[in-house]
């Protein structure tokens, strides 16, 4: 027995630490149940989210728009995101900064550093003296990396995400160019550290567009390959990628759909911006004309004019895309000086000629890199904003030489959504259906060493050597491993981007270095000597190229390997307790374990007797000699990495950006308590001031109670408006508590006396109601009724003092001038009809669940004879038991007394049913069982 007890005690300590760690994992998973993803473009940035019962939504900002500038204004004391900096940016264009994700992973003497000054001259730049990156300077004491200002904006469409979402969120699926190179990806993974987010990847934005197209399309996919051309032409450049589409096999899920990455072609600056910059320079031109000679200054020279010219452009080009022509109107443009001018589409297109003679250039770059020839595209859809542009589809169509332009996708949310499907598909809270994805890697990456080499007897020279890791449009996430195997000392060797001549001159100058690191090793030769019987198989260095498409080495190894002779094969340790376990639990060798080469192993028991098949075991002098293996040896190895293209932020100065942005954050959040906290205190102000000349409210209050309120109202309001400016969100929640204290009994005294009516017209309802139910249990025949007298008389008495408590409180209250605290209460009249509510529920149950009394059968009565057929069980009346009962039950008699279970020192039984119990009492006295009500709980 008391072993039994044991073994119980085992299983629930067992069962008890698995739900343990079964509410850690959830636990875990609550804080990541929403994940989000920011297709975060040039001009405007789409946000959308997952979570339980939302799937794939675009989130809507504070303006419930589905699109969000990507438009920060940084002021000495305040921020502003979206739509409000970009109405700041006519005021102030100096402390908005807009387009900066192309100063990402840029040193200072890259070109577009000095294109982005040229089209912004209002910034002012300075860089890094250590990494040579740019800043904005806002103010002598304000100064930005666009790192930094990129994590504003990561944080701002978290908050976004997570008002929509009503929910933490700290997963997220960011896109990216497909033309970023390995500084600007890391970059853009530093700026989403700062802003706090966890990045589940980085995901280039053309595979989200092909992600979004093939999941809406799933049905449409098969084994047969379809490739799909995506052409997209965004604000600031244009990409153009080959898809293809077909049916796989994979080991996990069978026939899954797969999108390969076949062919992409790109132009970094070729997008709808440079078209409204040539337009903006056409307008300032016409102005200066119209102008000429009345104004010595030129309107360039205006950074809020040319802020203006900008906005107006960007109408502009938006219009003309659908009308010939248009007027261009700015309402004081400079020094109060209108402008007015009209402006064709004809003129537009001869502005941007040479930029519309770039548009088929993607699309050659995707063919060639493909291999692949336009006969064996079946579709070119459009992606993008500038797309919508008619000649940049008009040039594209006789690029491709097919009949139409497919635009059956949302060229503006598709990389949204798509990015979201992958976010869901790699946060552990979602169940997605399976869709391979097979993106491809734009830039070779090549490992480069010199070791030296013996052409002759006697004569060394070194030797360069090059090996592809990852080849140009080659599928990743992927990893490989390289062997050095003539090394048996420390060496260095270089990690460099392959062959670029994809890249035009100055496509290269805008790529920046072409060496990524040199690795440094230390300890190679220490390992040499510590293993000097074994044999080397070289060194080994591990390198991962992730799903954000970013380059890591992570170890290197130096690998050794040697024979060993094993000693005569004996039963280990570890395979006597694995057969004493197995015996345990009744296992044995089964027919199917000895044809995968599992042998018995006898117990100690049981060596006297035969084997099973007669054969006795053998002596233990003849052991089975097992045959030499062979060991490995790994011995880690020191690693020093160079970073050649662009140093990292180090931790230090990382630390002090996060920390900066942190407290940037708090900033705005105190600021948004406070606004939020005048606007309160304004608001009562107000509504109060007029709630005083209600009927409502001067019916149950004095000349001198709204004298004094309104005394203090003004008060409050006048100090508001003179000292309000500079009160702390404190003392502004101080002023709103005291006038709410003042002003509690008016507004007490008027909600009670709109609640009256429909409460006691309730009440009113269940007193008559529950007098009529008495009346007719009370009228039940003696050998029929089946409540008892106590519970009737109980019911009775609640219904009387309810009737009392009404007439004596309203009488009371009826005394009471209206401006005094009223007697009558809503929430006692809730507490009586609650109280009554229970007595009746709790009749009616019983006579819902009590089975009729069998009646005494008289002895004159002629009892029919049953049919011949009828069977023994069909000549009693049928009775529907009530649920739980079985139809055998006896029914429940009423006991007078029931005794419980006494425990040591308990002499007298507890006696239950009496007049005056309460209904729990009385519900065991009957043996019913009732439901319980909210306040019984």
């Amino acid at each position: 027995m008391a072993a039994t007890v044991r073994r119980q005690r085992q299983r629930r300590r067992v069962c008890w630490a698995l739900v343990a760690v079964l509410l850690a994992d959830l636990l875990a998973l609550s804080d990541t149940l929403a994940v989000m993803s920011v297709d975060l473009g040039s001009e405007s940035m789409k946000v959308a989210i997952v979570k339980p019962g939302v799937p794939m939504e675009i989130v809507l900002n504070k303006e419930s728009r589905r699109k969000t500038p990507v438009i920060v204004t940084l002021k000495e004391n305040e921020r502003f995101f979206g739509d409000s900096a970009a109405s700041m940016a006519i005021k102030n264009p100096k402390a908005t900064l807009r387009y900066f994700q192309h100063l990402l992973g840029k040193q200072a003497d890259n070109p577009h550093v000095a294109l982005y000054q040229a089209r912004f001259p209002e910034h002012e730049l300075t860089f890094d003296p250590q990494r040579q990156t740019v800043h904005f300077q806002i103010s002598p004491q304000l100064q930005f990396s666009p790192e930094e200002v990129l994590g504003m904006v990561l944080n701002y469409s978290r908050s976004l995400a997570e008002d929509f979402a009503e929910q933490p969120i700290k997963d997220a699926v960011i896109t990216v160019p497909v033309f970023f190179n390995q500084a600007e990806r890391r970059a853009v993974l530093q700026a989403a550290r700062m802003a706090g987010l966890k990045v589940l990847q980085l995901i280039n934005d053309n595979t989200a567009t092909a992600l979004s197209y093939g999941v809406f399309r799933r049905k449409d996919i098969n084994t047969t390959a379809q490739n799909i051309m995506f052409y997209d032409m965004g604000s600031g450049s244009t990409v153009c990628t080959i898809v293809t589409y077909q049916t796989v096999k994979t080991k996990e899920a069978g026939m899954q759909p797969q999108l390969q990455i076949r062919g992409v072609g790109f132009d970094r600056t070729l997008g709808g911006l440079e078209m409204e910059l040539r337009l903006r320079e056409h307008l300032a031109g016409l102005f200066n004309e119209q102008h000429k000679g009345q104004r010595t200054k030129d309107v360039r020279e205006n950074p809020r004019a040319m802020a203006k010219l900008l906005r107006e452009a960007n109408r502009l080009k938006t219009v003309l895309s659908a009308n010939a022509d248009h007027m261009a109107q700015i309402e004081g443009l400079i020094d109060d000086v209108d402008f007015k001018a009209k402006v064709t589409r004809v003129e537009f297109e001869e502005l941007c000629a040479d930029l519309f003679e770039r548009v088929p250039g993607p699309v050659q770059q995707a063919l060639q890199s493909a291999e692949m020839s336009l006969d064996e595209i079946e579709q070119v859809i459009l992606v993008g904003g500038a797309t919508r542009v008619p000649k940049v589809q008009e040039v594209l169509l006789k690029a491709v030489g097919k009949e139409e332009l497919g635009k059956n996708i949302n060229a503006d949310e598709a990389a949204a959504m798509g990015a979201v499907y992958q976010a869901a598909v790699l946060s552990k809270a979602f169940k997605v259906k399976p869709f391979v994805v097979r993106d491809a890697v734009v830039y070779p990456i090549l490992v480069e060493f010199t070791r030296e080499v013996e052409e002759e007897p006697g004569v060394h020279s070194l030797k360069h050597n090059k090996r592809v890791l990852f080849s140009r449009m080659g599928p990743y996430p992927q990893r490989k491993v390289i062997t050095f195997n003539r090394y048996s000392h420390d060496f260095n060797f270089h990690i460099n981007y392959g062959d670029l001549g994809f890249l035009g001159p100055e496509d290269l100058r805008v790529f920046g270095s072409q060496n990524l690191t040199t690795v440094k090793l230390k300890g190679v030769g220490d390992s040499f000597k510590k293993y000097t019987d074994y044999e080397s198989k070289g060194i080994k260095a591990h390198f991962n190229l992730d799903e954000s498409g970013v380059l890591s080495l992570d170890r290197v190894e130096s690998v050794f390997e040697t024979l060993v002779e094993d000693s005569p094969e004996e039963e280990s340790t570890l395979t006597k307790l694995g057969n004493t376990i197995s015996s345990l639990f009744g296992g044995g060798t089964t027919p199917d374990a000895k044809e995968n080469g599992t042998d018995t192993v006898q117990k100690p028991s049981e060596k006297a007797e035969a084997g099973p098949e007669g054969i006795p075991p053998a002596p233990e002098g003849e052991k089975k000699q097992k045959p030499a293996r062979k060991q490995r040896m790994v011995e880690e190895i020191g690693v020093e990495l160079v970073v050649l293209d662009l140093p990292d932020l180090p931790e230090d100065k990382l630390a002090r950006s996060v920390q900066k942005l942190q407290d940037l954050t708090l900033r705005d959040l105190e600021k948004q308590e406070r606004e939020k906290a005048a606007n309160s205190l304004e608001a009562f102000i107000f509504e109060t001031q007029d709630k005083l000349y209600q009927p409502e409210y001067q019916e149950v209050s004095t000349e001198e109670q709204r004298e004094e309120i309104s005394g203090k109202l003004s008060a409050t309001s006048t100090w508001l408006e003179d000292e309000g400016f500079g009160a702390t969100t404190v003392m502004l929640k101080e002023k709103l508590a005291e006038l709410r204290k003042l002003c509690q009994g008016l507004f007490f005294r008027v909600e009670e006396r709109k609640k009256w009516p429909e409460r006691l017209s309730a009440l009113d309802n269940l007193l008559n109601h529950s007098s009529m139910f008495l009346k007719g249990a009370r009228l039940i025949p003696e050998m029929d009724q089946i409540f008892t007298e106590v519970e009737m008389t109980t019911l009775e008495k609640v219904i009387n003092e309810t009737w009392a408590w009404k007439n004596a409180t309203l009488a009371e209250q009826a005394k009471l001038p209206a401006t005094e605290k009223p007697v009558l209460l809503s929430k006692d009249i809730e507490a009586k009809m609650m109280a009554l509510d229970r007595e009746v529920q709790y009749l009616l149950n019983k006579a819902k669940f009590t089975k009729p009394r069998p009646r005494p059968k008289d002895k004159n009565e002629t009892r029919a004879e049953p049919p011949l057929n009828a069977s023994a069980s069909d000549q009693g009346e049928k009775v529907i038991p009530p649920a739980g009962q079985t139809e055998d039950a006896e029914p429940i008699s009423e006991p007078e007394k029931v005794e419980t279970g006494s425990e040591p020192g308990d002499t007298e039984p507890l006696e239950l049913g009496g007049p005056g119990a309460e209904p729990e009492q009385r519900e065991q006295s009957t043996g019913q069982k009732r439901p319980l009500k909210n306040d019984e709980l």
